[in-house]
């Protein structure tokens, strides 16, 4: 397995090893001591699988407080996924970053707490895994403005018209949302 950075200091490619064949492949999605050799000595509590059609647009999603990290991964279709540093004495505050995550490139991505998180599903039937070191809870839940400029993220929305739910609709702007101290 190779970590590979990304230009916001924390959020990290997962680059898995990948063993196959004629009959198909084996890859370790997870292993606790793996992770810990490589740096990321995590605990997860909760893990979530969602199914998307093309187009659906999940996010711009983070908890506050109780902060949420997430190993992400697709088994089925393909993302752009999307983390935005939401920690306000950060030299990459505000910033963005963007990875495409599929079933192809089996790739994760490594979103630590502090940031927002969200994807656009490129293809029908996507199948989004997610493992998360803090539980859900709804009541400290935040939504970033998908399409804040003053955030700029470059979503490949070349022929799709986004689809998404009421409360991703109300996201707020970066300079009205809550952040990290």
């Amino acid at each position: 397995m190779e970590l590979i950075p990304t230009a916001i200091e924390g959020v990290l490619i997962v680059e898995p090893k990948v063993f196959g064949d004629e009959r198909g492949f084996f890859l370790e999605s997870w292993n606790q001591a793996s992770f810990a050799k490589l740096g990321l000595d995590l605990d997860f509590v909760q893990d979530n699988h969602s199914r998307s059609a093309r187009g659906v647009l999940r996010g711009m999603h983070y908890q506050l407080p109780n902060p949420q990290g997430k190993l992400v991964r697709v088994v089925a279709g393909s993302v752009f996924d999307v983390a935005v540093d939401m920690r306000k004495g950060s030299p990459t505050f505000g910033k963005w970053v963007g990875v495409e995550l599929s079933a192809v490139n089996k790739r994760m991505l490594w979103v630590p707490p502090g940031m927002a998180h969200g994807f656009l599903t490129l293809e029908d039937g996507t199948d989004f895994l997610y493992k998360c070191t803090a539980p859900y809870m709804p009541a400290n839940e935040h939504s970033l403005a998908w399409d804040d400029p003053d955030v700029g993220i470059e979503w490949p929305l070349d022929g799709i018209e986004p689809q998404l739910s009421a409360k991703d609709r109300a996201g707020l702007p970066l300079a009205d949302a809550a952040v990290f101290a």
